[in-house]
């Protein structure tokens, strides 16, 4: 499939600032499901940008944008040729050992209610058990936008029983790790319809399974990752993976707000 990524946030300030510095995680790579045939990045600051793979295999863009702007537009399109693998995209290319993804994070620490539900799954493994795990989450966290926020850790959203996609594969990775099995967090985009914007950007969890390497699953659409999706960043959590983090200094009324559009659609092979 031939996919036409538009991912476009504005930060509104309400007071200049005196410094701004933001990293983006917003380049997908080449995978054994995706050729990126195209993609540009444009934003106050671009051109002097310090580019860098990080320790998880991501690139990386950091930025120092004018500290005069009232808005800053970052906007991230291109196209990439998709495949279906089954939602498997092999062993890593990161410098992170595959152990290290079994240490719990702030976002993914565990709780009463997440170590019952990986409990509930120690009699399966393989494939099987990520499934059926998956599927349990699903049970447990029902799918509800505006629920939860960026800060939401695992535990509140299985405490709450509600989220998104992000709370779906943060709640995942805790209960797959306290089963043994690596897993981390997945950034990237779907296609979810003709001319049909999206909220935001998609995420979904990867778990490390012998033999065939990392194996996707999103939780809440309760897939392996197919020729719909594009990947992104990689991290282990949200915070490693998040498309855009920026740290602004100076006078802030807390008035500052940020719209985002993102629209993921299929394009017609010529």
């Amino acid at each position: 499939m031939k996919i036409h990524v538009h991912h476009a946030t504005t930060y509104h300030y309400d007071n200049p600032g005196s410094h701004l510095v933001q990293r983006l995680y917003l380049t997908p790579q080449d995978t054994a499901s995706q050729t990126v045939l195209d993609w540009t990045i444009e934003a106050p600051g671009i051109e002097g940008a310090l580019q860098y793979i990080d320790a998880f295999g991501n690139v990386a863009h950091l930025t120092t944008p004018p500290t005069d702007l009232a808005n800053v537009t970052v906007v991230a399109s291109g196209t990439v040729r998709t495949i279906d693998t089954a939602g498997v995209t092999g062993h890593d290319r990161g410098s992170v050992p595959v152990k290290a993804y079994l240490s719990s994070t702030a976002i993914t620490e565990t709780s009463a209610a997440i170590r019952a539900l990986a409990h509930s799954h120690e009699n399966l493994a393989g494939i099987e058990q990520l499934h059926s795990l998956s599927a349990a989450v699903l049970d447990k966290v029902e799918y509800v936008i505006g629920a939860t926020n960026e800060h939401t850790t695992a535990a509140e959203a299985m405490r709450d029983g509600k989220g998104v996609c992000q709370d779906h594969t943060h709640v995942f990775i805790s209960a797959a790790r306290l089963l043994g099995v690596p897993a981390r967090y997945v950034s990237g985009y779907m296609v979810v319809g003709e001319n049909e914007l999206a909220e935001a950007s998609h995420a979904w969890a990867e778990a490390y399974v012998a033999d065939l390497g990392w194996v996707g699953f999103d939780v809440s659409n309760q897939v392996s990752p197919d020729e719909r999706y594009v990947r992104v960043a990689t991290g282990m959590d949200v915070s490693n993976a998040t498309p855009a983090k920026g740290v602004r200094r100076g006078l802030s009324t807390g008035g500052e707000t940020m719209d985002v559009e993102v629209l993921v659609e299929r394009v017609a092979e010529q």
